[in-house]
């Protein structure tokens, strides 16, 4: 009951995986969550402490019984830190060619499956007068990117929420950490949507030559122990923050001749 219990969504691969042995190796208790069981056993018994993790099957695009689902994730240990929400799908198409329906899918999962999540798990956190909210957002939450409209429009979506979030419950004790990650070795952009909703099904090249998953949690781990409002992680591409921000005019010139894809 006295180690400190963190929920982490999207943990069956990538960030979320990397996470899950991160903090189980230092000492934290965890419940694991995504839409393949399989796979959250896998990551389970490659954990440093199998002992104290817990499975919770979760669809983020089926919001209808998250409440019951915050219930039984709290049931596990008595209680809830932190909830990292790394969960959700990018996409890999131009706005002209996709599907309103895949528009839709990527906001019912990144933003709303989000969301539902929090607004069950944010009675405990009141109640308790203690919580953390760790979201893994994106770099193009904070600017757009040709081939992933909905994709940033859901991660900007985000960065709204959990602002508002941390200003309306300061005062309960609750921190919201926003992490933002560039290009990351993982499989996003193979299982990204394309227009018509199918997979991409293949690894864009930045994406391979970007910084290793453990690499990229080392850093989350950093932010949320010493709850930081917001990260950028990644290589040069974290630089387009500042550059947006100072020199947008520059930034759109820039982006619109980047070959992206």
């Amino acid at each position: 009951m006295s180690k400190s219990v963190i929920w982490i969504t999207g943990a069956s691969s990538g960030i979320g995986e990397a996470a899950a042995k991160k903090f189980s190796k230092e000492g934290y208790s965890l419940i694991l969550s995504s839409r393949k069981l399989n796979e959250l056993d896998r990551v389970k018994n490659e954990c440093a402490h199998p002992d104290a993790i817990r499975l919770l099957p979760l669809d983020l695009s089926d919001g209808s019984d998250f409440d019951k689902k915050a219930a039984e994730a709290i049931a596990f240990f008595g209680k809830i830190d932190i909830v990292l929400h790394n969960g959700g799908i990018s996409q890999r198409s131009l706005i002209k060619d996709t599907r309103l329906e895949v528009d839709r899918k990527l906001m019912e999962v990144n933003y709303f499956g989000t969301v539902a999540l929090t607004k069950a798990i944010l009675p405990h956190f009141i109640q308790r007068k203690s919580g953390q909210f760790a979201v893994v957002t994106s770099l193009v939450g904070k600017f757009a990117s040709p081939y992933r409209s909905s994709y940033a429009a859901s991660k900007h979506a985000l960065h709204g929420f959990f602002d508002t979030l941390r200003a309306e419950h300061y005062q309960d004790g609750i921190a919201v950490t926003l992490i933002c990650p560039g290009f990351i070795r993982t499989q996003v952009s193979i299982n990204a949507l394309t227009a018509d909703g199918s997979p991409l099904g293949e690894m864009d090249e930045a994406q391979d030559k970007g910084m290793s998953p453990d690499a990229c949690t080392s850093e989350m781990f950093d932010a949320i122990l010493s709850k930081k409002e917001e990260v950028y992680i990644g290589g040069k591409e974290t630089l387009a923050v500042y550059l947006k921000r100072f020199f947008p005019g520059i930034f759109s010139k820039i982006l619109r001749k980047a070959k992206v894809r």
